[in-house]
């Protein structure tokens, strides 16, 4: 997450106990199960004794929430048109329901804050069922990484809301020493808030949550590449929020582009840098100001010095997490050749382990979220490398294995733009100066990732390099921890 964003949204990952309403998350430690002499990784098990066949769960969410998309992918229901054809009436309701008042009290924050807590508490089941349709997420991914995720963020919300508000009496100069000088924290009013369709649920609503914070109205736009998510946010939400100050609207290009012709007073989007250009110029129109999460590559390096078995864990989940899709997931790896070996041979057990002997089968392994993306992956993996790794793929079933890519060259068509799948090229290098020469000689990565037990090698790649965010030994967690 970039800083721009941390500063607009100033709700993060933190677990307090600061309502009654959210139930818990029931993990144990797998070393709790089975003894492990290795202290310093911990798995996370999530017990499911009722885990219903994939089909099941297709057919349970296809009855419940039917879709009909459009030719263009759109996903605006009879009452969605009915209801939300003028984009401007839209807008206007939200900006009257912020101008009376309707969301900036603090007493109405923490209400809209409680209620959305509650939607998530008592739909948790139909959310996972959307996810499963969507991605193929399993229970403990929606769990974790969607459902919790936010309720851990409305939690943390409620318990700071009060001192955001609060008034700040900044250092005086001299000319104003004899007077009260005061900074009051004013919301912006209309927020658009523009989800992503790879954690359809979590990136949508972690926006609103901050936005809802702050005491603005908010127009939400979640991503018809995920319908299931996007139709069933479209159906919960106007039942625990007021309808006037949070409209959800549904729908494709044709509807955002429209969308986008209205004035807002903020809007926050997250995706790809190609349609954030398109969101930046529509903003230029009435200088609204814009938050802007964005992707990006994220090199990892690996030098010797490592545990090579915990490295491969850390680097093999954070890369498989989603089916890779992913924003900060591991990109692509530089090291040594005598690394690169060592880290095959590895990986291609865990995998192994973790996902049995045809991942495919597996019920934790999520699937590519569209054929567009599918195809796109499938022409970066054929033409890229060597495959040393999974290669296997299903075009009707959307999956693309765990994959490792091997001599890969600089110039491939996979290190000229963000994977955003399961796929994992190497790149070789001599030491960890090509590797920072190589970095800097690239964009700006949105993360990167070394693994090393040398302290002096960790301080010289995060002083000679620039990223949006540094992380040593581990990949994705940061993203989690308090801030």
């Amino acid at each position: 997450m970039s800083d721009a964003t941390k500063t607009t949204i100033p709700v993060l990952l933190q677990v307090t106990a600061a309502e009654d309403e959210l139930q818990p998350l029931h993990v144990e430690s797998a070393n709790s199960v089975r003894g492990s002499d290795d202290d310093s990784l911990t798995e996370v098990v999530i017990s499911d004794s009722n885990l219903e066949p994939l089909s099941i769960v297709f057919n349970k969410f296809t009855h419940e929430y039917p879709i009909t998309p459009s030719a263009n992918n759109s996903i605006l229901g009879t009452i969605t048109n009915e209801i939300m054809a003028n984009y401007a009436d839209v807008v206007e309701k939200a900006r009257t329901a912020f101008n009376s008042n309707q969301t900036k009290s603090l007493h109405l924050r923490k209400h809209h804050l409680r209620q959305l807590l509650k939607l998530l508490n008592e739909n948790s089941s139909d959310l996972q069922l959307a996810l499963a349709s969507d991605l193929r997420k399993s229970k403990q991914e929606a769990v974790l990484f969607e459902i919790e995720y936010l309720k851990n963020d409305i939690v943390n919300a409620l318990g700071s809301v009060e001192s955001w508000m609060k008034t700040e009496r900044p250092d005086k100069p001299l000319i104003n020493i004899m007077d009260d000088v005061l900074i009051h924290k004013d919301p912006y009013g209309v927020v658009l808030v523009m989800g992503a369709w790879n954690y359809p649920l979590q990136l949508t609503l972690l926006p609103v949550i901050g936005a809802i914070a702050a005491g603005n109205s908010v127009v939400i736009k979640p991503s018809e590449i995920a319908p299931a998510t996007a139709k069933l946010i479209a159906e919960l939400v106007p039942k625990y929020l007021n309808r006037d100050a949070f409209p959800v609207i549904l729908g494709g290009v044709e509807e955002t582009t429209q969308l986008l012709k209205q004035r807002f007073d903020y809007i926050f989007y997250t995706g790809s840098t190609s349609v954030g250009k398109i969101v930046r110029a529509a903003a230029n129109e009435y200088l609204t100001p814009v938050t802007l999460e964005l992707g990006g590559k994220s090199p990892l390096y690996i030098d010797g010095t490592v545990n090579m078995d915990i490295a491969v864990k850390r680097i093999i989940w954070g890369k498989c997490i989603n089916a890779g899709q992913t924003c900060i997931a591991p990109d692509y790896i530089l090291c040594t050749r005598q690394i690169q070996n060592t880290f095959v041979e590895k990986a291609k057990q865990l995998i192994k382990t973790w996902y049995t002997d045809d991942p495919k089968n597996s019920p934790d392994f999520c699937r590519i979220v569209s054929e567009k993306h599918f195809v796109r992956l499938l022409d970066l993996m054929t033409n890229s490398g060597s495959i040393a790794v999974g290669g296997r793929h299903d075009k009707k079933d959307l999956y693309i294995e765990p994959t490792i890519l091997t001599d890969v060259k600089p110039t491939d068509p996979i290190m000229k733009e963000e994977i955003f799948g399961p796929i994992l090229p190497i790149v070789i290098v001599d030491n960890a100066y090509d590797a920072i020469n190589f970095i800097n000689s690239r964009s700006k990565p949105l993360t990167l990732y070394v693994f090393s037990s040398d302290q002096e090698m960790q301080n010289l790649f995060m002083r000679q390099t620039s990223s949006g965010s540094f992380c040593v030994n581990d990949t994705v967690s940061h993203y989690a921890g308090n801030q």
